[in-house]
């Protein structure tokens, strides 16, 4: 009562293959896969390489940024102190 029903799958006529058509799909079936994945590789491994680079030198900026900043500090420091003399 509870359980579903489900429809009814209509089932294909099936049609005759001839050798031509088995050759012809077989040919095509069987194409090699290795020059798509190779390609795949290398847009993974380019991607990777560029995010890499991008990080080194975000994080260059960054310790120049805050070596800038320190050094803004101490020079500040020390013209305000000579400046009180």
């Amino acid at each position: 009562m509870f359980r579903p029903k489900l429809p009814d799958v209509p089932t294909l006529p099936r049609a005759t293959v001839t050798p031509q058509q088995t050759h012809a799909s077989a040919s095509v079936a069987g194409r090699p896969v290795a020059p798509y994945a190779g390609v795949g590789v290398g847009a993974v491994a380019a991607v990777v390489v560029v995010g890499i680079v991008l990080t080194a030198l975000l994080a260059a900026v960054a310790v120049s940024a805050v070596s800038v900043a320190i050094a803004a500090v101490v020079l500040r420091s020390l013209l305000s102190s000579a400046n009180k003399r």
